[in-house]
C-alpha cells in the first residue's frame, strides 16, 4: 500500500498568523511535509485573514490519512507522533503552564489581532497603537518574561517549544509595528527572528505579491 502525502495547508505566508504558527509546529517537529497554499483570492481564505470568520480552512495537517486542523489540535497531534521533538515540555508543570499560554494566544489578543495584523511586508515607524491593543500587548509581555525567568531562556521554556511557534507572529508584528521592547524581550525576539525556519518563511512572505489592501494601510 502506498503512503499517503503529509501536507500542511496554508494560505498566505504574509498575511497569515495561523498558517505561520502550524507551519512552524509542524518544521519544529521535525515531520516531513508539502506546504499547499490556498490563493488569498479564495472566499474563505480572504475571509480568515480579514478575521471574518474562524480559522476553520487552515492551517490544515493531513498525515497518515488523517486530517487535524487548528493549531491546537495540530500541537497535540505532533506532539503524540513526534514526542521526541518536545513541543511540549517533558515536566508535567512546565506542560500544563505551556499548554496555558497557547490557549490563551488562541483564545485571546483580538485587540491586537485586529489592530496590528500580520504583514511581513509592512513597516510601519511609530505606529501609534490604541489602548486595547497596548493592553495586549501588556499581557504578551508579562507572559514572555514570566516564562523566561522560570525557564532561563533563551526560549520561552528553555528549548523551543509550541509556544515559541504559537507566539512566533506576535514577535513579527512587533517589528512591523515598531513596537518598543526592553532589553531581554528584544533579545528574546532576536532569538525568534534569527530561526533559520522564522527566516525561511519570512523570505517567502517577501517574494508574495499578492496584497490584500485591507491589511497594508497604516491606520
Amino acid at each position: 500500500m502506498t503512503e499517503s502525502k503529509t501536507t500542511l495547508t496554508i494560505s498566505s505566508h504574509n498575511y497569515s498568523s495561523w498558517s505561520l504558527r502550524g507551519w512552524l509546529l509542524a518544521k519544529l517537529s521535525g515531520l516531513e511535509f508539502e506546504t499547499v497554499a490556498v490563493p488569498v483570492d479564495d472566499a474563505a481564505a480572504r475571509a480568515e485573514l480579514l478575521l471574518l470568520s474562524p480559522s476553520i480552512l487552515v492551517p490544515c495537517l493531513t498525515h497518515d490519512g488523517i486530517k487535524v486542523w487548528d493549531t491546537l489540535a495540530i500541537t497535540e497531534y505532533l506532539n503524540e507522533i513526534r514526542p521526541d521533538a518536545g513541543l511540549l515540555p517533558a515536566d508535567r508543570k512546565a506542560r500544563a503552564h505551556c499548554r496555558a499560554i497557547c490557549g490563551e494566544m488562541h483564545s485571546g489578543f483580538s485587540a491586537l489581532r485586529s489592530a496590528l495584523p500580520m504583514n511581513l511586508r509592512g513597516y510601519f515607524p511609530n505606529f501609534r497603537i490604541w489602548s486595547r491593543a497596548q493592553d495586549d500587548i501588556e499581557r504578551i509581555l508579562t507572559i514572555w518574561r514570566e516564562c523566561l525567568s522560570l525557564y532561563g531562556g533563551p526560549y520561552l521554556f528553555g528549548a523551543l517549544s509550541a509556544a515559541d511557534a504559537m507566539y512566533a507572529p506576535v514577535v513579527t508584528r512587533f517589528l512591523t509595528y515598531d513596537v518598543k521592547l526592553d532589553k531581554d524581550i528584544a533579545e528574546y525576539c532576536k532569538q525568534m527572528l534569527d530561526l533559520p525556519q522564522l527566516k525561511e518563511w519570512i523570505a517567502i512572505a517577501k517574494s508574495e505579491t499578492e496584497d490584500i489592501d485591507e491589511l497594508d494601510v497604516e491606520f
